[in-house]
């Protein structure tokens, strides 16, 4: 027998009703779902809890690798039959990799729901890998991995989590090194499997039009995996500290790239929803502090913004921007401006009511996609191992103080603590990116 939690979730603010129920099978799989009934379509994703942090200098890439070989073929099906699979019924399939999950999903229509159980259960319990496929495997990621360097606004966010988290896996590329993906074998795949992609550190995720019974008997149907003690490892904890340091890249260019930032918070901290209504205030959307100082009253800057990248036990906050390289200085000085502001003078209270009126709104329209809300029970399985209804995170935001925000902003923006990576134009387009420390 299963053992079944079950609770019925209202969701008033948004005059959306939904049903989330959790199952956890023998094996130690848990299934999440959020039952809508008014939809004709489901999304469903099979969570792996693991990711590039859980790699080495070594390995750094295989979990990227990993979850494009397994579209490669299966004990049942080719890469072509699997790429058919749902695409023939009006379905879509793909998959992702973070820096602690990867996940396999879809989104199909109700009727579909079988198709997509069966052939994600393959893809993550039967994947073969065959040699001649994973060296083409391996040249399309290298040249992922290309699109990424010609792609500065991208690549500095790489570049930014170095810096932060330094050594710590937490600071590896996604994607990988491309050493490290040249040489990359058959069996590292295999162990790989056998190591983390089994039951105990699965999640199935699904919202929309369907009955979690069903499911639980197709995931048992199709997923028969065992329990293992490889998959038991305990993951490093996250750095405690840092060294700041400033990097300077050049590469042939037209624009200067800047991130400034620091160490944050986990996804589980205290201070998870005042460092929310700070980084909504500081850099989320057009009326943020960052867009209406930088871009709009200056004209520095197409692109400005805040970002709190939160994991499960540390995380980073940053400020990125674009700007021309004779702004570089100054527009740095207006970031830091905006932060010693967010410190030392207290938010006014209509700022703060719309800044919390922003982030609830952003929530609620969220919960019109089926794939945000599958993304959010499997990702909130993870973290906090429970269903958190969206009632008690509105009341949470609702609660955030002014003197919360102001005391968080003094926490986070000692900027001694500050780390700054800029990828500014070569002077000269013929030579490859020089790193200036």
């Amino acid at each position: 027998m299963h053992k079944l939690s079950s609770n019925a979730a209202s969701i008033s603010q948004s005059s959306l009703h939904s049903n989330y129920k959790k199952t956890i099978l023998p094996n130690g799989l848990r299934v999440v779902t959020e039952e809508i009934p008014y939809v004709r379509s489901i999304s469903i994703g099979v969570w792996i809890n693991v990711g590039s942090r859980d790699e080495t200098e070594t390995t750094n890439g295989i979990s990227h690798f990993l979850e494009h070989m397994v579209f490669k073929g299966t004990k049942r099906y080719s890469a072509q039959q699997i790429a058919r699979s749902l695409e023939r019924v009006g379905g879509y399939l793909n998959a992702f990799t973070t820096k602690e999950h990867t996940c396999y999903f879809a989104r199909i229509l109700d009727e579909n729901l079988t198709e997509a159980v069966d052939v994600i259960s393959d893809m993550v319990q039967r994947p073969v890998f065959v040699v001649k496929e994973m060296e083409k495997e391996k040249g399309v990621i290298l040249e992922e991995l290309k699109n990424i360097e010609d792609d500065p606004d991208d690549l500095i966010h790489d570049y930014f989590d170095g810096n932060v988290f330094s050594k710590h896996p937490l600071g590896f590329p996604i994607i990988g090194r491309a050493q490290n993906i040249k040489s990359f074998s058959k069996n590292d795949l295999t162990d790989y499997v056998v190591s983390h992609y089994i039951p105990s550190r699965m999640v199935v995720s699904a919202a929309g039009n369907l009955k979690h019974e069903k499911l639980v008997d197709l995931v048992e149907k199709f997923f028969n995996g065992k329990s293992s003690s490889n998959g038991s490892s305990v993951r490093p904890s996250g750095p405690k500290r840092m060294q700041p340091k400033k990097e300077v890249y050049e590469k042939p260019i037209m624009q200067a790239h800047i991130c400034l930032g620091t160490l944050g918070y986990g996804v589980k901290s205290r201070q998870r929803y005042p460092l929310l209504v700070l980084n909504t205030l500081l850099g989320e959307g057009m009326s943020s502090r960052l867009f209406q100082n930088i871009r709009e009253k200056y004209g520095f800057a197409y692109t400005v913004y805040s970002f709190a990248n939160l994991m499960s036990d540390t995380g980073s906050f940053g400020v990125y921007v674009g700007t021309a390289q004779n702004k570089i200085d100054r527009s740095i000085e207006l970031i830091y401006r905006e932060l010693e502001k967010a410190k030392t003078k207290p938010i006014m209270a209509t700022e703060l009511k719309r800044t919390k009126a922003q982030i609830k709104g952003s929530m609620m329209l969220s919960l019109e996609s089926m794939s945000n809300r599958m993304m959010r029970l499997g990702s909130g399985e993870f973290f906090f191992g429970q269903y958190i209804p969206l009632d008690e995170i509105l009341r949470s935001i609702d609660a955030v103080k002014a003197e919360d925000v102001q005391k968080i902003a003094r926490k986070l923006f000692q900027f001694e603590n500050f780390s700054a990576v800029i990828i500014k134009p070569k002077e000269s387009n013929a030579s490859p990116a020089q790193k200036i420390v």
